[in-house]
């Protein structure tokens, strides 16, 4: 069973409002708690448009000016495009998608390449921590074990996150969490056959809206999370990790209440810690 943490009418996002735009100066138009809804009228809502000039002409990415006779099939897959959000139907105003969650304070792209659903895939993978003695790591107070999880440091903002990423134009879910945590934490052929058959083996514990600092009005990060536990630490638990390119750093992190990771990464952590009842 997955669960659906960020849904629109619920939940109002943090991360995309009220900052400067990453990789640029541009400023959000503010956006005030009360104002996050489009059900709430906001009359001086006038937001800037923009779309990083690099997106342009990326085969990854929509053309930047959507016209009324080049319109994308919205709500719908799209050749190999899927622009299926997993909040549902999304409303189409002024020819482009709106996001399900509310304002952030500015239109276009940003830096994502889809008008709409911009979909990514995060495997969790997860071990108990040991001690040197191989025995299971247990908190003192809460007398529950110790998890911990692979996670990588992002470039663009320094922060701890699951090494996850976007599902390619026709690509399975089940290949890009594989593909990603090789490319960003383990960095190595060895194994090869094991590591197949681990990653079959996962449980979905999230689908949702992504609380992304990259969000806008008309393109927003959508996820598919996945749990790969490893119970007795013989399998990827054991492998010793490297970063890639696309990670600053690597490691097998501790996690507790007092971790922050990017976007509302925490929230999906949560989920594997409850399910697994371990020490938070």
């Amino acid at each position: 069973m997955s669960v659906t943490i960020l849904k629109p009418g619920v939940f109002k996002h943090i991360t995309c409002r009220n900052n400067i735009y990453p990789k640029s100066a541009v400023k959000r138009f503010p956006v005030p708690d009360e104002f996050v809804y489009w059900s709430k009228e906001y009359s001086e809502y006038a937001p800037e448009v923009y779309t990083a000039p690099h997106i342009n002409g990326q085969p990854w990415a929509d053309v930047n000016i959507v016209s009324a006779d080049s319109q994308p099939k919205w709500n719908q897959i799209d050749g190999d495009v899927n622009r299926v959000s997993f909040n549902g139907i999304y409303k189409i105003e002024n020819g482009l998608p709106t996001n399900p969650i509310g304002r952030t304070g500015l239109r276009g792209r940003g830096l994502l390449g889809r008008w709409g659903p911009n979909h990514a895939a995060d495997p969790v993978v997860t071990r108990w921590k040991r001690e040197a003695d191989g025995k299971m790591s247990v908190d003192s107070c809460s007398q529950k074990r110790i998890l911990q999880m692979v996670a990588i440091q992002r470039h663009d903002n320094k922060m701890w996150a699951i090494p996850g990423g976007m599902v390619d134009p026709g690509e399975k879910v089940s290949s890009t969490l594989k593909r990603e945590f090789m490319e960003e934490a383990l960095n190595s052929l060895d194994n090869t056959e094991m590591i197949e058959t681990f990653f079959t083996n996962g449980s979905e514990i999230y689908k949702g809206y992504v609380d992304d600092f990259r969000n806008t009005d008309n393109a927003w990060m959508e996820t598919v999370a996945y749990n790969f536990h490893d119970e007795d630490g013989t399998k990827v638990g054991k492998f010793s990790l490297s970063a890639g390119d696309d990670a600053a750093n690597v490691k097998w992190l501790d996690i507790n209440s007092g971790v922050e990771l990017h976007a509302n990464h925490i929230d999906i952590i949560k989920e594997v810690i409850k399910r697994l009842n371990a020490h938070w």
